[in-house]
């Protein structure tokens, strides 16, 4: 036989049952945590600040849809935001398809 058996050993006396069960969900609990700081609790906040934002959505705010359309908005209802994509052209969305409200800062007209 080319491998030896292995054969467990006793250290003595048993271990003791909580200790085993620290060692056993510890690491779990770690990775837990470490998940919700690193993963969860950003991507809460990001959709936190986007609520708030499509809340006190405005006219002439420019916003991105999920579909990817950039316009600025003309008129806002309860559940529909109306946004002009180009020179008299207006489409109505629902207010929760609006991926992203852009600062003024950021977003620059195309034709200028």
């Amino acid at each position: 036989m080319l491998i030896p058996p292995a054969y467990a050993q006793t250290a003595g006396a048993a271990p003791d049952a909580t200790a085993s069960m620290i060692s056993t969900i510890g690491p779990l609990l770690l990775v837990f945590v470490a998940f919700y700081f690193l993963m969860l609790r950003p991507q809460q906040r990001r959709v936190k600040m986007l609520q708030n934002a499509i809340a006190n959505l405005k006219k002439n705010d420019q916003v991105v849809t999920s579909g990817g359309i950039l316009g600025k908005v003309v008129k806002v209802d309860d559940q529909y935001a109306e946004i002009e994509i180009a020179p008299t052209v207006k489409i109505k969305v629902v207010r929760a398809t609006i991926a992203e409200v852009l600062s003024p800062t950021s977003a620059k007209p195309a034709n200028d």
